[in-house]
């Protein structure tokens, strides 16, 4: 470490230490300890989850569909490679200690 590193390093520790701690919030309120507050009426909370699925940039039924496809062959070709490295591996260790099937 050099000079120039040690020196950036007390500055920031000064500087940490200038800073005032902030002040806890209380018990009951958003953020603070517990992280509760005030309840919201459930009819509120349903706006707001309609009002976030809205922004919400949904795919299209082509693009699912084209996902879903990825999905299932990449699925396919995983369980294959795995199922082959299975094979090979126990047919070398059966062969390496002689067990005859």
């Amino acid at each position: 470490m050099n000079r120039q590193t040690k020196r950036m390093m007390q500055r920031d520790e000064a500087r940490k230490k200038k800073q005032p701690r902030p002040t806890p919030k209380p018990a009951g309120a958003p953020g603070g300890p517990g992280g509760k507050g005030p309840r919201t009426p459930p009819r509120q909370f349903f706006k707001e989850v309609a009002g976030e699925l809205r922004k919400v940039a949904w795919p299209t039924r082509q693009e699912v569909i084209g996902y879903s496809i990825v999905v299932l062959v990449s699925s396919i070709v995983i369980a294959a490679i795995v199922f082959g490295m299975d094979f090979v591996f126990t047919e070398a260790i059966l062969a390496l200690f002689g067990v005859d099937r």
